[in-house]
């Protein structure tokens, strides 16, 4: 199978030398500047001059590009040479308008298809410690998943095209928040007096501390179960006040810690003292017109999938 690669920054070099490792596959690449592939070509891979010549020439293409003007530039070209079945895989983070653009254009050629960003940073890329979110046709993704497996250790198929960099843009914006609250969190316990690492040491062995970022949203905000409560929101939000109380003490701005005392105020006006604390997040899926309900069996095999602690 002949895969191209265009985009060998720091990321993309790595995942293409993985790539050129496995079996069958024969490497094309392609980067603005050449000297970026040199180790590539050294150790056996092609050069295409331009994402056309690629496009004419291989079964698979991935695309590691900087954002969605670049993507949609380099796919037109690469479209104007790649032929019926043939396979356009991006793995940039890009906007999701972008990626079914470029789908449509390519289901009117016969070309397939997927989205599929990365998470993991430089270090997984060059030790296949990769996550791929990957949206498109499940049996394309059956096609692919040699190339996702040879660069990183986790491709999951979340649904159709555009759903990777939903996933992605997800997961990007959560991390990006916590830093901002977590910011605010050590700021105060330094000003009040806490050594920073005694309060990293502090924190980390609290419920919240011991478990993975994201599974805490299965205990109650994702089955939609906020009867019988773990924790009141009366009592949580009375912690929260003193949190930004403490703040307003040491003079350390607590602009998101805030925010949260609003929601949950907000929460406890509607007579859900009573709920589980995390019931203010229900506030959130009124104002957007969401519901969410997940299935505690399906939620459950997720989580059994990838050893999680049951909730």
């Amino acid at each position: 199978m002949r895969v191209g690669f265009i985009g060998l920054g720091t990321m993309g070099a790595s995942m293409a030398a993985n790539l050129s490792r496995a079996p069958e596959v024969g490497l094309v690449v392609h980067d603005m500047r050449r000297e970026a592939a040199e180790a590539l070509l050294s150790g056996g891979a092609e050069w295409a001059s331009s994402p056309a010549e690629m496009g004419a020439s291989c079964d698979v293409v991935f695309t590691s590009l900087p954002g969605p003007a670049e993507v949609k530039a380099v796919a037109a070209q690469l479209m104007g040479g790649m032929r019926p079945d043939s396979i356009l895989v991006d793995i940039s983070t890009n906007a999701v308008s972008t990626v079914r653009e470029i789908h449509a254009a390519g289901a009117a050629r016969g070309i397939h298809v997927l989205d599929a960003p990365i998470s993991g940073g430089p270090r997984g890329a060059a030790s296949r410690k990769l996550a791929f979110f990957v949206g498109g046709d499940a049996a394309v993704f059956g096609r692919c998943r040699p190339l996702f497996d040879a660069m990183g250790d986790r491709a999951i198929l979340v649904g159709d095209i555009g759903a990777g960099s939903i996933a992605k843009l997800a997961h990007n914006l959560s991390g990006y928040a916590l830093n901002t609250i977590m910011a605010e969190v050590f700021a105060m316990g330094a000003k009040a007096g806490l050594e920073p690492l005694a309060l990293f040491a502090a924190i980390r062995q609290g419920v919240h501390g011991r478990r993975r970022t994201y599974d805490g949203v299965t205990e109650q905000f994702l089955p939609n179960a906020y009867d019988p409560p773990a924790f009141q929101l009366r009592l949580a939000h009375k912690d929260v006040s003193l949190a930004c109380a403490l703040g307003r003490e040491v003079g350390v701005p607590m602009r998101m810690a805030a925010l949260t005392l609003e929601e949950m105020t907000e929460a406890l006006n509607r007579g859900w003292g009573h709920r589980d604390s995390r019931s203010a997040m229900l506030l959130e899926l009124e104002r957007s017109g969401v519901e969410i309900a997940v299935d505690r069996e399906a939620m459950q095999a997720v989580l059994d999938a990838d050893g999680a602690q049951r909730p």
